[in-house]
């Protein structure tokens, strides 16, 4: 898809629905031999969610196995081999996350990862600033901004429900990037303890990716949908309807 296709697709989601922030782009680096854009930075201690959080807001960011800090999220990208602290289960006792370590040994034990080794670098930018095709579009937003896009990935799928995965961990780089991008479909999530301690992400927001592959069915969709479903939908008439009612005296009441 041209670049341009990409930006306009982009552009359509983030305006049709009031996203308050970008779509993201996020490729992987296979070959660290590859160019990057001058305009990327290369970050160092950050967790994804934090260059996430970067992206969404117009940064393009450049993080790698020596810069990511989150050793939860270096296991998932195959940057690094997951820490015994945390394979153990110790680790999410320890935070105050699961009460037994069996239970955090099990969340760890299926995560959805990379091998090791099998990336270089990951590179995340907003979508419309995007120069070439990303892997996965991710976008963290209001729930129902989050909504419409399932909708609008339904419509693009013949109505086919959206199942989704999460163990209420590793949110934006297992849940929201790497699941879309190995099983090729929409994940989404309810967010998790990291990003929402890291990040600027509201407690009304959350997050979910999809496959490059789709963003152009979404965006078509999104169109559609904000031309009648979502403007009806917010008005909220059936409310304003009940709610009028509810308040109106009755006869009986009128009348003692």
């Amino acid at each position: 898809m041209r670049s341009s296709n990409i930006r306009e697709n982009a552009k359509t989601i983030k305006e049709n629905i009031g996203l308050e922030t970008y779509p993201v782009g996020v490729k992987f680096v296979f070959d660290e031999r590859e160019e990057v854009s001058d305009k990327v930075k290369r970050v160092d201690g950050h967790r994804y969610c934090q260059a996430l959080m970067r992206a969404r807001h117009g940064e393009h960011v450049l993080l790698d196995g020596d810069g990511i800090a989150c050793p939860a999220a270096a296991r998932a990208f195959g940057f690094k081999p997951l820490p015994d602290g945390l394979k153990s289960g110790k680790g999410l006792v320890k935070f105050g996350i699961v009460q037994r370590e069996d239970t955090g040994k099990e969340m760890f034990k299926g995560m959805t990862t990379f091998d090791l080794g099998e990336i270089q670098e990951i590179h995340l930018f907003p979508l419309e600033e995007a120069d070439f095709e990303p892997d996965v579009v991710v976008i963290e937003g209001e729930l129902e901004n989050l909504m419409w896009i399932s909708l609008a990935y339904l419509n693009a799928k013949g109505g086919e429900r959206v199942e989704s995965s999460t163990a209420i961990l590793q949110a934006t780089c297992v849940d929201a990037t790497i699941i879309p991008y190995k099983e090729q479909k929409m994940n989404l999530s309810y967010g998790c303890y990291g990003c929402r301690d890291a990040t600027d992400i509201e407690s009304d927001e959350s997050v979910l990716g999809f496959p490059f592959k789709d963003l152009e069915a979404i965006s078509d969709n999104i169109d559609h949908l904000s031309k009648k479903a979502v403007p009806n939908s917010r008005e909220k008439n059936a409310y304003k309807k009940l709610k009028k009612e509810y308040s109106q005296p009755s006869e009986e009441s009128k009348h003692g």
